[in-house]
């Protein structure tokens, strides 16, 4: 009994530390001054294309992870082939490689540097400090998210299923409507809620690829780091709230997919 009140009470101190305590600051940091100086911060010109260039980079990914995640999972979970384990390791890349090497990677791939550079500029295409390389930096960071939140569903359900439903004429995509996506759903929406929220938070790579080019490249991580080095500290942290706000309507969402999940099992 002791050991049991002993482990609450750390987990409690520890979440109120590192997590609560953080949110509040935030929150009353960005309050500071008003509600009207609140107001005009998060809906200055520069912060709403920040908004709105961090909406686009996370739908981008999202969507990209989505159909990619939905298809190695099934790839790696029904069938059996060469390469197998190759490719399943390398779907854990983006995990174990740092956000800030991963944006180095980019540019010396798509900088003036690169071999194909030549390419890009006929086909007018420039990635490396600009929207393109944004969104190619925030797909690299939330590769992994969806794929591995289906995959131990998809070996726990086996192949059963799919093989009487094969063996009594039933299509690819009928079997995979009818069949394997009712178990998955759960685990899909789930991994895209989490990764909806790594998407938002990218910094690291971002930051490497984007150029810091305010108004044009700068997500709202970026926005933030740009008002606080200009010692705008109330400022950063009123669009600071504004990914805290964000965040907790995605943990709310994921606790609600969870709750929903586990009642369905």
């Amino acid at each position: 009994m002791k050991a049991k009140k002993l482990l609450i009470g750390i987990s409690v101190v520890f979440l109120f530390l590192f997590l609560i305590l953080p949110l509040v600051v935030v929150l009353t940091q960005a309050l500071k001054n008003g509600w009207n100086a609140y107001v005009t911060t998060v809906t200055d010109e520069y912060t709403l294309k920040a908004i709105l260039l961090t909406l686009q980079a996370t739908v981008a990914a999202v969507v990209i992870n989505t159909i990619f995640g939905l298809f190695a999972a099934w790839a790696l979970t029904k069938f059996q082939f060469r390469g197998k384990k190759l490719i399943g390791a390398l779907i854990d890349l983006p995990v174990t490689v740092s956000p800030v090497i991963a944006g180095l990677i980019f540019v010396l791939i798509f900088g003036r540097q690169s071999v194909l550079y030549p390419l890009l500029q006929k086909l007018n295409l420039k990635i490396v400090f600009a929207v393109p390389g944004i969104i190619l930096a925030t797909v690299f960071v939330t590769f992994p998210f969806i794929s591995r939140e289906l995959i131990p569903v998809l070996e726990a359900q086996g192949t059963d299923e799919e093989e009487a439903a094969a063996l009594m004429g039933a299509k690819g995509f009928t079997i995979f409507r009818e069949i394997t996506f009712p178990h998955i759903k759960w685990a899909l929406l789930y991994g895209i809620v989490l990764c909806t929220a790594r998407a938002m938070g990218e910094f690291g790579a971002v930051s490497v690829l984007s150029g810091h080019l305010r108004g044009k490249t700068n997500t709202l991580p970026l926005h933030v780091e740009i008002l606080f080095n200009e010692f705008h500290y109330v400022e950063a942290f009123s669009v600071a709230s504004i990914l805290v706000i964000l965040s907790i309507l995605l943990l709310v969402l994921r606790s609600v997919i969870e709750y929903r999940g586990k009642k369905k099992a």
